[in-house]
Order: structure tokens, then C-alpha cells, then sequence
């Protein structure tokens, strides 16, 4: 059987719709048609049958996707190992990342990289609502999403997800607000405030929802954004009060404090997510690791860290383990060498992510090398 016809047959289990695999793929829909009834005339059996004004995938039709998935692995596997026998990840990688992570992670990330000659990385920026991170793995390499803990709306969809950052959310507010003296708040505190939502399906409303139920009171929430720059610039105005991340969305504003939020659970996790074969590329799990390196650095603030025992940033709010257990199909990646800067963190970590103490009154602690200035804010 033709790897090619095999592709195009995993594609359409993937997308659903010939009309999807030809633009996916740069063909026609009667050649991915064409290409689709050679495949079933190598197979012996019907791969598709007809429904409505589709096709949809037979019981073997969907078999075969299978294996074309395992295929598609293995030729990538090689790759890799080719490249690693080189020691040269080369190639271009494409990259799907949220605005707050986009401004403030990215480009020290891209920075690193650039290190590593024959190696393109191509990122643009989308907000898009919970459910469609998943798609955009079959458009971009690399797809950073974020979502609620235990919310995983990329469960059973067969792809690698590699967690990044455990991010608190805190309480934006004016720094005369009548709760800005508080070294926190509760759900009962924040009952009859005017709040400034994000677009509905957005992860963030989520957690609003369990203040409502926990203060036994509907949230007023006046107006929606999803750019940041927005939000605060509302509350900076006395609009009312936000859900904002403590790391990811750069400096806080002159006349805004951020308090921690105590009787709901108020972080957000993000992930790396990875169709399968795409994982394989050796220049995937380059970009991978450093990005994984520099999330981890991003939660350090620039004190020097302890001698012995984990990590502890204590104005960071997090606890850093110094022990990375890398997913086994990261393993590999961990091996090669990176320029000197790049990816160094010497606490570095993946998942090994605990929130401690709440943040100063006017502190957002970020540590990076990226070169976008920390004052500038981003979308959620």
C-alpha cells in the first residue's frame, strides 16, 4: 500500500470530510477521492461508504486509519533517529500559542533556538474557546493550550500532551479598592462586585462559575474581553474586578494589585499538545524541551535558588523539583546538546509544579530572557 494513500485515509478519520482533507493536504477533492478508491482497490475491501453527501470510514476503513497512524509514527521515528545520529534537528516547526504566553514566554524560547542552525520555527497567536485546541493539532506542530485542573478536553483524542506551567489566577482590582488591603480574598468577599468576564467557552469563566456557587451568589459581569491590555485597563478605570494570571501576562499596572483568590481552586494549567507522529520530529522535541525548560524558569524568581534540596521560589509561588521525569517519548530529545544559554534553567521541570505562597501586593515575579518588554500586556 501507498504511504501517501494511507496518509490521505488517516487525514479523513482525523477531519472528517474529504472537502477538509483537500485543503489540509493542497489537493482537490476528486483527487483525494481518486487517491482513496486506489487505496480501497490495494485493500480488497471497502475503506469508505456513502452517507448523506459524505463518505464515512467503514469498520475496516477505520482499522487501516489505525495503522496509518502507527506508520505515519514510525516513518517520523526514523527521522528522528536519522537526525539524531546527525545531531542536527533541522526542519521548520509551526507553533499555536495563546496571546499571555505568546508575549511573554515565546520569545525567549525563539531566542534559544536560534541557536540551532537549520531549525525554523513559524508562531502565530489564537484564543480560541476550550474545545478547539484539540482541532489546531491537525493545522500546527505544536499547539500550547490551557484549561482548567481536571479538564482535559483533549482526553481520548490520541494526542501528547506535555504539561508546561500550573498558573495561579488572582483577583485584579483597583489599588483603592476596598479589599486591596486584604492578603487575600474568599468568594463571600467578592459578593455584589462588578466583575470583567472573558468570552463564553473561554477556560476562565470556569472558575467564576465555582465563585458564584461558593459565595451562593450570580456574578454581575458587565462587560467581556479576551485581551488583557483590555481587562485591566477596565479595572484601572473602576469598572470592576478580573480574574488575572499572576506570571503570563507581563508587569502589573500602576494602580492595580492583584490578591490571591482562597476557598475555590484559581490556576490554570498549560500544555504543549502534539499529534503522535508530529512528537517523533526530532526538531518538535527540540522546540519541546526548550519550551518545557523556559515554562519552568518563568515560576523562578531571580533569587538564587537553594543548595541542596528542590527548588524553592518562595516570591514565585511555586516549588520546583530539580528532578525532570520527562514523558518516555521526550526521553530521546534530552539527550542532545544545546547551545550555551539555551534551555539552562538549573531547576528546570515539567509537571513537578506546586503553588505555595500568595504574591506580593504589587509583584507579578517573571523570570525570562525574552526580549519583549515585560510591561506590555497580552490577551488571555
Amino acid at each position: 500500500m501507498d504511504v501517501h494513500r494511507l496518509d490521505l485515509l488517516r487525514e479523513l478519520a482525523e477531519r472528517g470530510s474529504v472537502t477538509a482533507v483537500a485543503e489540509a493536504t493542497g489537493r482537490t477533492p476528486s483527487a483525494v477521492s481518486q487517491q482513496l478508491k486506489v487505496l480501497e482497490r490495494e485493500a480488497g475491501m471497502p475503506l469508505t461508504e456513502r452517507v448523506g453527501r459524505g463518505i464515512v470510514l467503514t469498520s475496516a476503513g477505520h482499522a487501516l486509519a489505525r495503522s496509518a497512524t502507527e506508520v505515519a509514527i514510525a516513518l517520523e521515528r526514523a527521522t528522528a533517529l536519522w537526525d539524531e545520529f546527525r545531531n542536527h534537528p533541522s526542519g521548520e516547526v509551526t507553533l499555536l500559542t495563546f496571546p499571555t504566553v505568546g508575549a511573554t514566554l515565546l520569545p525567549s524560547v525563539l531566542a534559544d533556538l536560534r541557536a540551532v542552525s537549520g531549525l525554523v520555527v513559524r508562531a502565530t497567536d489564537l484564543d480560541p474557546e476550550l474545545a478547539e485546541f484539540p482541532e489546531l493539532t491537525n493545522e500546527f506542530d505544536i499547539v500550547l493550550a490551557h484549561t482548567m485542573p481536571g479538564e482535559l478536553p483533549w482526553g481520548g483524542r490520541g494526542l501528547r500532551a506535555l504539561p508546561l506551567l500550573t498558573e495561579p489566577l488572582d483577583i485584579g482590582m483597583r489599588a483603592d479598592h476596598r479589599l486591596a488591603g486584604r492578603a487575600h480574598v474568599t468568594p463571600a468577599d467578592l459578593v455584589d462586585e462588578t466583575w470583567l468576564g472573558v468570552p463564553s467557552g473561554y477556560p476562565f469563566e470556569r472558575i467564576l462559575h465555582a465563585i458564584e456557587q461558593a459565595g451562593d451568589a450570580r456574578s454581575d459581569v458587565s462587560q467581556r474581553f479576551s485581551d488583557m491590555r483590555i481587562v485591566e485597563a477596565f479595572i484601572r478605570a473602576g469598572h470592576g474586578i478580573a480574574l488575572v494570571p499572576r506570571f503570563t501576562s507581563g508587569a502589573v499596572p500602576e494602580g492595580l494589585v492583584l490578591k490571591p483568590l482562597r476557598g475555590v481552586p484559581s490556576v490554570r494549567q498549560i500544555f504543549a499538545l502534539v499529534r503522535p507522529d508530529v512528537s517523533e520530529r526530532l526538531a518538535v522535541r527540540t522546540v519541546l524541551e526548550v519550551l518545557v525548560d523556559r515554562a519552568a524558569s518563568s515560576a523562578i524568581a531571580t533569587t538564587s535558588p537553594p543548595a541542596t534540596g528542590p527548588c524553592t521560589a518562595a516570591t514565585s509561588g511555586f516549588v520546583l523539583s530539580r528532578s525532570v521525569r520527562w514523558p518516555s517519548w521526550m526521553r530521546s530529545a534530552r539527550r542532545r546538546t544545546v547551545a550555551p544559554g539555551a534551555a539552562s534553567s538549573a531547576c528546570a521541570a515539567s509537571s513537578d509544579i506546586a503553588t505555595t505562597s500568595p504574591p506580593a501586593q504589587n509583584a507579578r515575579p517573571f523570570a525570562s530572557n525574552s526580549t519583549a518588554p515585560m510591561s506590555s500586556r497580552s490577551a488571555i
